[in-house]
């Protein structure tokens, strides 16, 4: 940890993002764009028909190091240029090839900039995001397993209501984080190779008979990314706009996770292991704080307010182009590093947890008053006169036994066997198909 940095990312969270330098550093960045310039090199002397050793240039970017990046840095002193730069850099180890000068041919700095910044957009999140998004499904999904029968006092607005299960209402964040992470698998990134203002202008006034449309096209898919064949110098930027929309939605699943366990912690419905060393409070030293989820619940807040910015920012350009995206870009790892940091707090935190079924279940059962919807709907069904209002004037606003509602169900005028059907519901076997409403969410 760097204690003189100016932000946490690369500070107090240093050691928690480090397999983030990979793909969002401007040492990756330089390296995402050698690769671009090689691979595009390559693929001209295949339709340009000029030989090539693959493998010695390929070699360039993949024994790339952050030594070789400060050289680079070092040319960009002199240019003034960054993608200039890496152009000129990689002229320097192929000195004395006679198609030296096919390095960057008729290409515009966006041309290698889009396609890195999504095949560092791309590779980052299965690289590193993915992984510890099935992490934390899986833990979740190994509690609610374990506490699928475990009946819990439902609270809608913060009031008791209708029983459920432990289990149910933490397979429900197993349910909406395998949807909302699908989505993000199925937004194909695009990226753009046609010249200064999108017109193939210097590629065809070279070689006019080339088919570039063809060539841009079967380049960008050799990258895995999906081509973008029409459009301004730069690329629009709207697929990773979804990509940052899906990275949000993702961010809410997991904050609201962190605060529904945050309040049972606070109802002392789940306890936290105690880590020896550890201090809860400076002044109080009893307490055991949720500081996991409270971190995490920080970060993805963060990582939103800079992803929602991106999102909107990025997408806009003055006619063919400006340069307020080029900036704007290269934080687009500061957001991911904040889902990192935040993600691994909470797999921290669950890690930690320890459900209190006892207390659970008392208070439970000291909420009696919410069998009353399950003895007004069998009433219902059995056509009798107001049960809703009667079971109003019993409960609401009072403080009711079970006693009181037996006395209530006996002086019911309707038949003993439907008198035992009704002295039969409590509030922990009232949990309706939570059991396996758990097995569906978690397949």
């Amino acid at each position: 940890m760097t204690l003189t940095s100016i932000t946490p990312i690369d500070g107090r969270y240093a050691a928690k993002v480090s397999e983030l330098e990979e793909y969002f550093s401007e040492y990756a960045l330089i390296k995402y764009r050698i690769k671009v310039e090689i691979e595009y090199y390559i693929a001209l002397s295949k339709t340009l028909k000029f030989k090539t050793n693959a493998k010695k240039l390929r070699d360039i970017y993949k024994k790339f190091t952050p030594a070789e990046a400060k050289k680079v840095k070092t040319i960009e002193k002199t240019t003034n240029h960054d993608v200039k730069a890496v152009e000129y850099y990689i002229k320097s180890k192929i000195k004395g090839d006679k198609n030296i000068e096919f390095i960057h041919f008729a290409l515009t700095s966006e041309d290698v900039n889009n396609l890195s910044y999504s095949l560092m957009l791309k590779d980052g999140i299965e690289e590193c995001l993915f992984p510890i998004y099935s992490q934390l499904y899986n833990q979740i999904k190994d509690l609610a397993t374990k506490y699928k029968s475990t009946p819990m006092l439902a609270r809608t607005h913060g009031q008791p209501a209708s029983p459920t299960t432990l289990g149910k209402e933490l397979s429900i964040y197993c349910d909406r984080m395998d949807r909302t992470v699908s989505s993000l698998t199925k937004v194909d990134i695009t990226g753009k190779l046609n010249g200064a203002s999108g017109n193939f202008n210097a590629h065809t006034v070279a070689y006019p008979k080339i088919d570039w449309i063809k060539f841009s096209k079967d380049f960008v898919e050799s990258l895995d990314l999906a081509p973008n064949l029409v459009t301004y110098q730069i690329e629009p930027h709207d697929t990773i706009a979804e990509i940052y929309h899906a990275l949000i939605r993702i961010n809410n699943v997991v904050l609201n996770f962190d605060q529904d366990i945050w309040t049972y912690i606070s109802q002392d419905y789940i306890g936290q292991k105690v880590i020896k060393g550890e201090v809860g409070s400076s002044a109080m030293p009893h307490k055991v704080n949720p500081i996991d989820f409270e971190n995490s619940e920080g970060n993805l807040g963060l990582a939103n307010s800079i992803l929602e910015f991106l999102a909107r920012k990025l997408p806009v350009t003055r006619l063919q182009r400006d340069l307020t995206d080029s900036t704007v870009l290269r934080n687009q790892g500061t957001a991911i590093a904040h889902i990192v940091v935040a993600i691994k707090s909470t797999l921290k935190g669950v890690l930690k947890l320890q459900p209190n079924e006892i207390n659970i279940i008392e208070d439970l059962n000291d909420h009696v008053e919410v069998i009353a919807e399950a003895i007004q709907n069998v009433l219902r069904r059995e056509k009798q006169d107001m049960p809703y209002e009667k079971l109003k004037a019993l409960t609401r606003g009072k403080k009711v036994t079970i006693e009181d509602f037996h006395e209530f169900i006996n002086s019911l005028s309707v038949s003993p066997k439907i008198k035992k059907e009704l002295l039969l519901i409590t509030p922990t076997n009232y949990i309706g198909k939570a059991e396996r409403l758990t097995g569906i969410a978690l397949k």
